[in-house]
């Protein structure tokens, strides 16, 4: 909670007693339940792990204290490594490097997100905060910020052994029920992004484009 409620953020900006400020949170598709597909932002947000009631928290904080905001709740982004490279395995990267060693490696055959690509995820936040400038209207927005494809982790993988030519037969389907994580995860929470799409403008690419991206940056 204290990491991912920003407390101290919103208090700090709420000493300039003005609207002068836009904060631009980002959340996660993780307070969504799972137990459908394509979630709305008005459905309700009942999450099944503490990761995402910490940030069904920092939403309800945002919503009550901040008089401009943006909460985008976000799917998996992938996309090349950092300029200032960051130490966490990033997905797309590290299927890449599991598969490049031909051994068979198992993927979740049914728990399904949304990833969106970096890009795209930046251009929404650049988007809202350029329209925030020009215009200086109030904002009070929540987004749904995914890509449009609904994929498990094995379709993320079989994504990734098609680009780099990686023989599928080395990628084994397996139920996510069948590793214990010591903490629960929810199975399908894809999220339907017609909201972001209207309101901004902005089609996020396909995971299979946002891979090859991916990829090709990574060569080069």
């Amino acid at each position: 909670m204290a990491t991912n409620v920003p407390s101290s953020l919103v208090n700090w900006l709420l000493s300039f007693a003005n609207d002068e400020s836009l904060l631009i949170h980002l959340s996660t598709d993780q307070v969504y339940e799972g137990v459908k597909s394509f979630y709305k932002e008005e459905d309700e947000t009942l999450p099944v792990n503490m990761y995402g009631k910490s940030k069904v928290a920092a939403e309800k904080f945002i919503l009550e204290k901040c008089s401009n905001y943006a909460i985008l709740r976000s799917s998996i982004i992938y996309g090349p490594q950092t300029i200032s490279p960051v130490a966490k395995s990033l997905p797309i990267q590290w299927m890449d490097s599991v598969l490049s060693q031909g051994q068979q490696v198992e993927f979740f055959n049914d728990e399904f997100r949304c990833p969106v690509y970096v890009k795209d995820m930046v251009d929404v936040i650049l988007s809202l905060a350029k329209t925030w400038l020009s215009d200086g209207k109030k904002v009070q927005v929540l987004l749904n910020v995914g890509g449009p494809d609904r994929v498990s982790r094995l379709q993320m993988a079989e994504s990734v052994a098609t680009v780099r030519g990686y023989n599928h037969n080395i990628i084994k389907s397996v139920s996510a029920s069948s590793v214990n994580r010591g903490v629960a995860s929810p199975s399908d929470i894809s999220m339907d992004i017609t909201k972001l799409t209207q309101m901004l403008s902005i089609k996020p690419i396909s995971f299979q484009d946002g891979v090859r991206a991916t990829l090709d940056a990574e060569a080069s």
